[in-house]
C-alpha cells in the first residue's frame, strides 16, 4: 500500500469518527430534551399537559398575530415624528401612535396634558402649528416617567397642576425631569382659562395613586390614562395596575361616563364608547375565565416529589397550570378581536388570578 493509499485511509476513519462523535451528542442532547433534562436542578423541562397554543411568558415568538385595521390609526408624518388631531374648540391631541396627549389653546395661552418623552420636544413645535401662544399650564395624568417625563423640555415655567398624590410621588421620586407640581387637589378641581374649562377629577387607586380623570365639557373628551386600550389587549398585568379591583371599578366609571371622544395615552387613535364596552366584556370574560381555572386545578398535580417541600414550587407548578388553562379558554373568543392579544394574554391570566386569590 503505498503512502498515499495510508493517508488517505487515515484521513477517512478520522472523518467516520468525527462524524460519529457529532452523531452521539446530538442524541444525548436529544435525549436529556426528551428527559426534561430532570438531572439539572432549575433547568427547563417538559411543558404542562395541555398548554395554550400562545407561547407563554419567556417563549419566543416567530410572529405575533396581526394588528387589525379597527385597532390601527391614522399614519404619522415621518419628517414631524409625531401626529395632530383636532378634537374641537381649541382641544388636539398628539401623539406618536404609541403614546397620546393633549393640548388645549384660550385666548392667552396653551394648557399641555402630559408630557411623554418619547416626543415631548416636538409638542413645542406641535403647538406652533396651531398658536404662537405660550405655554401657561401643564396638567400631570399621573406621576409615572413614560407620560409625564418630557415635561421639563417643554420650557417656561408653567403652573403644573396635579392630584395631591402625584404631587407626594415626585417629590419621592426626585426627579428633575419631572417637575414638583405648583397646584394640586384632593377630589376635584376646575382649571379655568380663558374660555376654556378642564374638569379633573379623581376616582382612587387603579392604575397608580394620583391617576385622574380629565374632562374637557365643551369638547366632549375625557382622557384618562393607563386603563381603556381602545380595541388593543391592556398593556401587561393591566398596565401594571396597583389595585386590579379599582382598575376593573374605573373601566366601569368611564362605561358610565357622557363623553364622545376618549384620549387614553396609548396606542394609535381615540376611543369610543364601543372601545369601552369591548374591553369591559373582555375583562368579564377574563375574570370568569380565571375563577374557573382556579376552582378546577388541583394544587401539586403533576409536581416533582423532590419539590414536594419547597411552597415556591408549590405555587409556581399550580399558578402556571390555572394560567395555562384561563389562555386556552379565552384565546379562541378573543386572539383576532383584540390587537396584542397574544403578547400579553399569559400577563392578564396571572394577574387575574392573583388578584381573585388574595384581593
Amino acid at each position: 500500500m503505498s503512502i498515499s493509499d495510508r493517508e488517505e485511509r487515515h484521513a477517512k476513519r478520522l472523518a467516520f469518527n468525527f462524524t460519529s462523535l457529532i452523531l452521539l451528542v446530538a442524541l444525548a442532547l436529544a435525549f436529556a430534551g426528551l428527559c426534561g433534562a430532570a438531572d439539572v436542578p432549575g433547568s427547563k423541562g417538559a411543558p404542562y399537559s395541555n398548554m395554550p397554543s400562545i407561547a407563554p411568558i419567556g417563549e419566543r415568538i416567530g410572529k405575533y398575530i396581526d394588528v387589525p385595521t379597527s385597532a390601527q390609526g391614522p399614519a404619522i408624518d415621518a419628517a414631524k415624528g409625531y401626529r395632530l388631531q383636532d378634537l374641537g374648540s381649541g382641544l388636539y391631541m398628539i401623539t406618536d401612535n404609541a403614546y397620546q396627549s393633549m393640548f388645549l389653546v384660550y385666548d392667552k395661552g396653551v394648557v399641555v396634558v402630559d408630557a411623554p418623552p418619547s416626543y415631548a420636544a416636538k409638542i413645542p413645535k406641535a403647538i406652533a402649528d396651531i398658536s404662537d401662544k405660550p405655554i401657561t399650564h401643564i396638567v400631570y395624568s399621573h406621576a409615572h416617567v413614560d407620560h409625564i417625563g418630557g415635561a421639563k423640555l417643554l420650557g417656561g415655567n408653567p403652573a403644573i397642576v396635579a392630584h395631591q398624590e402625584t404631587q407626594r410621588l415626585l417629590k419621592r421620586a426626585a426627579d428633575p425631569n419631572r417637575p414638583i407640581p405648583t397646584v394640586t387637589f384632593a377630589d376635584k378641581y376646575t382649571l379655568q382659562v380663558g374660555g376654556q374649562r378642564l374638569e379633573l377629577s379623581y376616582h382612587g387607586n387603579a392604575h397608580q395613586p394620583g391617576n385622574i380623570f380629565i374632562a374637557a365639557p365643551r369638547q366632549r373628551v375625557l382622557m384618562v390614562v393607563d386603563v381603556i386600550f381602545p380595541n388593543w389587549m391592556p398593556w401587561r398585568r393591566f398596565a401594571l395596575a396597583q389595585d386590579v379591583p379599582g382598575y376593573f371599578a374605573q373601566v366601569e366609571e368611564i362605561r358610565k361616563l357622557d363623553w364622545d371622544t376618549l384620549v387614553a395615552g396609548h396606542v394609535a387613535r381615540t376611543g369610543t364608547h364601543a372601545d369601552v364596552e369591548l374591553q369591559a366584556r373582555f375583562m368579564q370574560d377574563l375574570k370568569q375565565a380565571a375563577g374557573a381555572a382556579l376552582a378546577s386545578t388541583k394544587f401539586g398535580e403533576g409536581l416533582n416529589p423532590l419539590d414536594r417541600s419547597n411552597p415556591w414550587a408549590g405555587f409556581d407548578n399550580y399558578i402556571d397550570r390555572v394560567a395555562g388553562q384561563c389562555v386556552r379558554t379565552l384565546t379562541p373568543e378573543w386572539s383576532n378581536k383584540l390587537a396584542g392579544f397574544d403578547v400579553y394574554i399569559w400577563d392578564q391570566c396571572l394577574s387575574m388570578e392573583q388578584s381573585l386569590r388574595i384581593d
